[in-house]
Order: C-alpha cells, then sequence, then structure tokens
C-alpha cells in the first residue's frame, strides 16, 4: 500500500491528512507504515484527499499517477 507516496504527492503533511480525515496524527503513520489499516469505508474520502483512486491507494508498490494499465504486462 501506498499512503505515504500518494499522501506526498498530494503535498499534505500527516497532521493535515489527519485533520481533514478526522483521525489521529498517529493513525497517518500507523496506516503508512503497515502496522494498522483504515477503515474501509474511510477508503473513498483517503482517496479522494491525496487525489488518486483506491485501487491506486491499495496498490503495493504503485507509484503516484501509475494507472492500472500501465502497470499489466504487455499482450
Amino acid at each position: 500500500m501506498n499512503f505515504k507516496a500518494h499522501r506526498m504527492s498530494a503535498s499534505l503533511t500527516q497532521e493535515e491528512a489527519a485533520k481533514v480525515l478526522g483521525v489521529g496524527r498517529t493513525a497517518i503513520s500507523m496506516w503508512e507504515c503497515g502496522d494498522a489499516h483504515p477503515r474501509a469505508e474511510m477508503l473513498p474520502d483517503i482517496a479522494r484527499l491525496y487525489g488518486c483512486t483506491v485501487d491506486e491507494l491499495l496498490t503495493v508498490d504503485s507509484p503516484p499517477g501509475e494507472t492500472a494499465e500501465q502497470r499489466l504486462p504487455p499482450p
């Protein structure tokens, strides 16, 4: 998961993201470290705030801005 990369791509600090999402900064940190995961119903809000899709947010090792089609192997 790429919570940190997408947050940084959106030019947000952990504190700013936490305030908008209504969680503590520690929660943001734990999501980024993989020590915890946000509730599923929060994913659309996180993706909207970070300017990505939920799929992009949850894809392992996907750089911000890369689409699902770009990750597919050539035919």
